[in-house]
């Protein structure tokens, strides 16, 4: 095997011995899109609110007047068209998969958006689903886009490392939330992403607290925060704090999050973008 092998995606079903020096051709889909950032959102665990964060991001940053695209690479457990209120199939044409579009012009791919009833289960092995994410890679026509979110599922295995060895990821966003245990398995994810000499753009710890309808105490039901913390420790930047807001479930719930208002969601969007900026000069 060539050196290059212990990186390839293939590595492990590949039978020649070496890989070819050219990158692959282009497929019609890619020469017709043009993607600036490509940006995973990952957590390493589940159930600290990856996909509202991934969803928000896009909003906030579509707000600020960028062209957004979502990438649902939770093949097994898709919610962002559910969130976004997505109910039409992707189309096709001679060029490749037409993503859905949100009433505000975010474009999003998912296989809830392909298969024909979105509560049928997926039973897909590992090699499949990767297959997949690859495919929403190179034959979506994604157009101009300043950013592409990637929503990852939880953990460290085949989609993670499928999207960190086969799409140009300019960086990543780790998700968290106060509980201890929630702290140790994102380390996981962070030193994964350390392992594959890529950009962490930051950390956002989610679920922080709840307030009080009534007097707008912090009521910190999963600990205290310690995001910040967490962020220099890794010495990664520390992009802010979400709270539980009933108000955001029942938005997604209705598929209307693009209508939900956030001071937290666009300060940390905006600290996003700066972090970018700074990273690529």
């Amino acid at each position: 095997m060539s050196d290059a092998c212990g990186s390839c995606p293939s590595a492990s079903s590949c039978t020649t011995g070496s890989c070819p020096s050219t990158q692959p051709e282009k497929t019609k889909a890619q020469q017709a899109s043009n993607i600036k950032n490509v940006i995973a959102v990952m957590s390493g665990k589940g159930g600290v609110g990856k996909s509202s964060v991934t969803s928000m991001l896009a909003v906030s940053l579509m707000r600020q007047g960028f062209k957004v695209g979502i990438l649902d690479a939770d093949i097994t457990g898709p919610s962002i068209p559910r969130i976004f209120g997505l109910r039409d199939k992707a189309n096709m044409n001679e060029v490749g998969v037409i993503p859905g579009e949100t009433p505000h012009g975010i474009k999003v791919m998912s296989l809830n958006l392909m298969i024909p009833n979105e509560d049928d289960p997926v039973i897909w092995r590992g090699s499949i689903i990767t297959q997949l994410v690859q495919q929403f890679w190179t034959d979506v026509v994604w157009g101009e886009l300043d950013y592409l979110l990637i929503d990852l599922p939880p953990g460290t295995g085949d989609v993670p490392i499928t999207v960190m060895q086969s799409l140009p990821v300019s960086g990543v966003v780790i998700v968290t939330s106060p509980q201890q245990l929630a702290g140790m398995i994102v380390r996981k994810a962070i030193n994964m992403v350390k392992k594959y000499d890529a950009t962490i753009y930051g950390l956002v710890e989610n679920m922080a607290y709840v307030a009080c309808p009534q007097c707008e105490e912090r009521i910190e039901i999963f600990g205290k925060p310690h995001g910040e913390a967490e962020a220099a420790q890794n010495e990664i930047p520390y992009l802010g704090q979400l709270p539980i807001d009933p108000v955001l479930a029942t938005m997604s719930d209705l598929g209307k999050i693009e209508d939900y208002e956030s001071a937290d969601f666009t300060q940390i969007a905006k600290n996003l973008a700066e972090v970018i900026q700074e990273k690529q000069k």
